[in-house]
């Protein structure tokens, strides 16, 4: 496929206009003048692209004969339509023939009353015949004489064909007149109505420029003696209908008032609107503010078992390439380049939300250069195998947690700080652009750093006073604001695009955004921007069979509906646990995951007895918790495994799992009540594993993992 041409700001309209999807004519060959069909031709007044003499064209199939979806489409359409004309037919047989009878019946008495004759003998002034009144007269008893010699012979013919061939002959000429009777009698279309398109069409069968003209009047794009401009051939591209059209100069209207009407144009076409893929073509691309370029499927695009994530397979990434992150309709690549960026991720619940925002996630834990900040308000299990790589990881939304959370948010704003001091006192030759570089960031130990922070509305919710929730937005704000510049690269994601959950302040800030399913257009603004919607940025046609799509918004007036690429549960965790041995080889392993326990025992080649992993889970960064405050951390693990432990379970099955407790009391802010402390907890673990935690900050040791460079190079990726 060729690239993309450049077109001149005078291409004539009419001429063709070489893309990614037809071929650039050969220089020798000069394009004819272009041709503006008559109006009732089968073209309907489009105007279309020059075309090159015969001799020059190589022989093309229809494409009935090349696609075999095309054809297998034709053989069903035609059969559908068959049946339906039949169906309908019979149905509507009775009235047809009376119908038939009138009009037959009044033709045949405006002719035997010679009206026709007596129309053009009248006298223009007067409107009275004269002396011409007995041709009439004549003609009318000459044509009594023959109509009443026809239904004689007529009526004689009958009674001896039926003598000599057989009494079946007049009910074949009465079923014969009756059918003749019922064509004569069919409805007729009224003025402009287009014939053979309506709803009985299928658009797998063939998609013309009288359709597409049809559409865009409905849509109140063009007007009715106006056409559209072809500037490339509908052609099959794919599992749909490929082209690009002008809109005619002289009407006002806009690629992007074309776009605002996609559901119109879409019905009109006799399609789901998420089976129509329209979107502007830019001045870089050759285009104007009349250029659309739109994909018509045969069938939703998005349906059908999403592509297993590239991550899966990939020892190292380098996080300051673009992501690899799914699918636009069409089947092209769609990467999210995260660098100097922030993005919110939002939508309903299961609906693939967290599993599209995971994406990223992954290719930052492997790269050994990118440090995770992680904050889970719903304290799920979908970012659990994480904790063996973030820096900081915060799990849940209780008081412990928001204590947890803000101080995460004021050690962020202290590093962003400290890192914009730093490029304000090197040389611009050493920070031409004063932001981090892959230069700076090696040279002086400064990693990039990823802010994740997944179901924000927990936190927001966990809040007592609206001054406390303004605080918190206020520094999720000027992370997102200012962090990019200092190689931060801020992430939230919401499960309630409202008011509450998504701030305005937080909202209007982020560059990018993406949205999964939502109720209506309102919340779809909440989380793609205002007015997004209405410019076709609308995450509420998505039905619940689209898991894992979205909208993504990238610009002003940049955005693409996305089906992400997958990145299950087991999955995650084996990029983790690549991720982790990868910081652990390059000595870039901080903050919690050097304590991660869990992680070290892995590497030890320990299994750690899950309901001791579970309640040091729930745990945290706390080193001692009541027991009615684990019971109920573990519920919010795993309800199924733990929702009918009590107090006395819980002592049994730790006491069985080597737990040894030194108090059955535990003082918390000045109260004594019965719990666990962390230490009991840890010390029924072997001291080899606890001592294979690694140090922070420590270099590395040992051999480096497979696909590792010792160099530090990024070089695989997807």
């Amino acid at each position: 496929m060729t690239e993309p041409a450049q077109l001149d700001k005078d291409t004539a309209v009419g001429e063709v206009v070489p893309g990614p999807w037809v071929p650039a004519l050969p220089e020798q060959v000069e394009p004819a003048t272009p041709v503006t069909p008559a109006a009732g031709t089968p073209l309907d007044g489009v105007v279309l692209p020059a075309r090159r003499p015969m001799v020059d064209e190589p022989l093309r199939l229809p494409v009935w004969l090349t696609d075999a979806t095309v054809a297998r489409a034709r053989i069903d359409y035609g059969g559908r339509v068959a049946v339906r004309a039949s169906v309908r037919s019979l149905r509507r047989s009775p009235v047809a023939i009376l119908r038939g009878v009138w009009r037959g019946g009044r033709f045949w008495w405006r002719w035997v009353r010679a009206e026709d004759l007596a129309a053009e003998l009248r006298d223009a002034a007067t409107g009275k015949l004269g002396k011409d009144v007995f041709i009439v007269r004549d003609h009318r008893r000459i044509r009594w004489y023959l109509t009443g010699a026809t239904l004689a012979t007529t009526g004689a013919a009958e009674t001896v064909a039926a003598v000599m061939v057989g009494e079946w002959v007049p009910v074949i000429s009465g079923l014969a007149a009756a059918a003749t009777a019922a064509v004569a009698g069919r409805r007729m279309r009224l003025p402009g109505e287009p014939a053979g398109y309506g709803a009985d069409r299928d658009i797998r069968v063939g998609l013309a420029p009288e359709h597409l003209n049809a559409a865009f009047r409905a849509a109140g794009l063009l007007k009715a003696d106006r056409a559209l401009i072809l500037c490339a051939p509908i052609v099959r591209e794919g599992a749909g209908w490929l082209s690009t059209v002008d809109l005619p100069l002289g009407g006002g209207k806009t690629a992007a008032d074309a776009i605002r009407k996609r559901d119109t144009i879409a019905a009109e076409l006799g399609v789901d609107e998420i089976q129509l893929d329209m979107s502007r073509v830019r001045a870089h691309q050759g285009g104007h503010g009349r250029r659309l370029s739109f994909w018509v499927c045969d069938d939703d695009p998005y349906l059908g078992k999403p592509l297993i994530s590239g991550l899966v397979d990939v020892d190292r990434f380098d996080f300051w390439r673009p992501v690899p992150f799914g699918r636009d309709a069409r089947g092209r690549r769609i990467d999210i380049g995260l660098l100097w960026q922030s993005a919110f991720f939002g939508g309903l619940p299961r609906r693939g939300k967290t599993f599209s925002m995971r994406l990223l996630v992954a290719a930052a834990v492997l790269d050994p250069w990118v440090r995770l900040y992680l904050a889970d308000g719903k304290g799920g299990a979908d970012f659990k195998p994480a904790g063996g790589v973030a820096h900081r990881y915060v799990r849940g939304a209780d008081d412990a947690d928001l204590a947890a959370f803000e101080a995460m948010l004021d050690e962020l704003i202290a590093e962003m700080s400290r890192r914009f001091a730093l490029f304000a006192s090197l040389p611009t030759s050493v920070c031409p652009e004063g932001k981090l570089t892959p230069e700076i960031m090696r040279r002086y130990g400064l990693p990039l750093i990823l802010v994740v922070v997944d179901e924000l509305q927990e936190y927001f919710e966990a809040l007592e006073t609206e001054k406390d929730r303004a605080r918190i937005i206020g520094k999720l704000a000027r992370i997102a604001r200012r962090g990019p510049a200092a190689g931060f690269m801020p992430v939230y994601a919401s499960q309630r695009p409202d008011a509450k959950s998504v701030p305005t302040k937080l909202r209007e800030i982020v560059s990018y955004r993406y949205s999964t399913q939502v109720v209506d257009k309102t919340s779809s603004d909440m989380v793609l921007g205002d007015g997004k919607a209405a410019a076709g940025a609308d995450a509420s046609m998505l039905s619940e069979e689209h898991v894992g799509v979205g909208v993504l918004v990238t610009g002003p007036a940049s955005f693409v509906t996305v089906k992400a690429d997958y990145l299950d549960n087991p999955a995650f965790e084996r990029v983790c646990a690549r991720g982790r041995a990868l910081r652990l080889a390059e000595g870039t392993l901080t903050g919690q995951a050097c304590g991660d326990i869990a992680a070290a025992a892995g590497t030890a080649g320990y299994t750690i007895p899950q309901v001791i992993g579970d309640v040091m889970e729930v745990f945290g960064p706390r080193t001692r918790m009541w027991t009615a405050d684990i019971l109920a951390g573990l519920v919010d693990v795993d309800e199924d495994s733990y929702g009918d432990w009590d107090a006395d379970i819980l002592a049994a099955e730790l006491d069985r799992a080597g737990v040894k407790r030194t108090t059955k009391q535990v003082k918390i802010d000045g109260e004594n009540r019965a719990g666990y402390t962390l230490r009991d907890i840890e010390g029924a673990i072997p001291p080899d594993v606890l001592a294979a935690r690694p140090v922070e900050g420590a270099p590395p040791t040992g051999p480096l993992p497979p696909g590792t460079d010792p160099a530090g190079s990024h070089s695989s990726h997807p």
